[in-house]
């Protein structure tokens, strides 16, 4: 356990400043950055001359004497999960909101709705005190209810809903990390389950028909194709950079970080992925500079129908073509989970019951007249 103890510095006319100093040093539990000495703005003279000074000297030190006594209270009360006044009264929704604008991407709207729905349910302030299980789960059904306070009054799906909360969860763990809160509420209140939802994807003869097809935007349409032969979401083809492409022909890969999940992957990818992405500029250029999320939704629709394609395609859906179509022609699973970036070979599966469903119908095309 860290001591807190008054030390002096000398100030260049006749006085010492004074400063608590922590050691071991402590991590401030806003800022999460270690902290070794507190300034207390507090001053004594070196030689009193009188007994203002003598006074002065004396009320000054137990003052101090005072600070660092609480200090050290707070100290042990953290150790042994208890919380200063200060902390229990700091507004979470202020943390809520800094902690989304750190983490913010190119689909930070998303982040801004999720406080936005935060403050509909749990007003414009909350204490960090106020945080329980019983909040949570509360929270969690309020979600759940559809509530709609868009400009479009629109209810938000159960998907919206599960990104919205795990949003707070993730707040909720780096809250209990800094000890602002003394219960693991990140562990205790379990995350909502996504729906099951049919995820549209693209035969690779539909994926031809595209290369075929001409688009308003060549950069838009590069992306797209791109995802396909890549499997990387949005919000990492919209960050790439030159200096993270490796190799030559025949063996390029890109050494990136994920925007989702914040880890560093090594993904091999194709000449033909590489052609896609241009002419090569500067090491600190945007691959794919100019590619703005909003855009896609009406590109997509014209250069959809003008291939003749009646499916329902988001951006998304490249990735999902890429995972359907590498185990469609035998790449082991393990190695698909690999190349998409997941944490989990659960979430690959999902692309392995796409295909299950495919064998099954192909075997219904056989019919002898018995």
């Amino acid at each position: 356990m860290s001591k807190v103890k008054i030390r002096k510095r000398p100030l260049k006319d006749n006085r010492h400043s004074l400063y608590l100093d922590y050691y071991p040093p402590l991590r401030h539990p806003k800022t999460g950055k270690l902290i070794r000495r507190e300034n207390l703005k507090l001053y004594i003279y070196d030689k009193p001359k009188n007994d203002y000074h003598k006074k002065h000297n004396k009320e000054t030190l137990l003052l101090a004497e005072h600070v660092r006594c609480n200090r050290q209270l707070d100290v042990q009360n953290r150790r042994f999960g208890f919380l200063s006044d200060d902390a229990r009264d700091a507004d979470f929704i202020e943390f809520f909101k800094e902690f989304n604008r750190k983490k913010q991407t190119s689909l930070s709207d998303q982040a801004a709705m999720s406080v936005k729905y935060f403050q509909a349910f749990a007003g414009e302030t909350l204490k960090f005190s106020d945080l329980d299980e019983f909040f949570c789960e509360d929270y969690k059904s309020f979600l759940l209810s559809g509530p709609g306070i868009s400009r479009r009054g629109r209810p938000i799906s159960r998907n919206t809903a599960v990104s919205y909360f795990a949003k707070f969860r993730t707040a909720l763990k780096e809250v209990y990390r800094r000890n602002l809160i003394t219960e693991d509420l990140y562990s205790k209140v379990d995350a909502v389950n996504p729906k099951e939802t049919h995820r549209e994807r693209l035969e690779i003869d539909e994926l031809q028909v595209l290369v075929k097809t001409p688009a308003k935007s060549d950069l838009m349409k590069r992306a797209c194709l791109f995802s396909a032969l890549t499997g990387l979401r949005f919000s990492d083809i919209q960050t790439l950079r030159w200096n993270e492409v490796r190799g030559y022909k025949g063996k390029y890969s890109l050494q990136y970080f994920q925007e989702k999940t914040e880890a560093a992957e090594t993904l091999p990818i194709s000449d033909q992925a590489v052609e896609l992405m241009g002419v090569k500029k500067k090491d600190s250029d945007l691959v794919f500079q100019d590619l703005i999320y909003h855009q896609l939704k009406d590109f997509l629709k014209k250069w959809l129908d003008n291939a003749g394609i009646k499916k329902n395609i988001t951006f998304h859906s490249f990735r999902h073509t890429y995972a359907t179509l590498q185990i469609e022609m035998g790449t082991d699973i393990y190695t698909v989970s690999k190349m998409l970036g997941h944490k989990s070979i659960k979430t690959t599966e999902i692309y392995a019951k796409v295909v299950d469903r495919k064998k099954i119908e192909a075997t219904r095309k056989i019919n002898l007249e018995l």
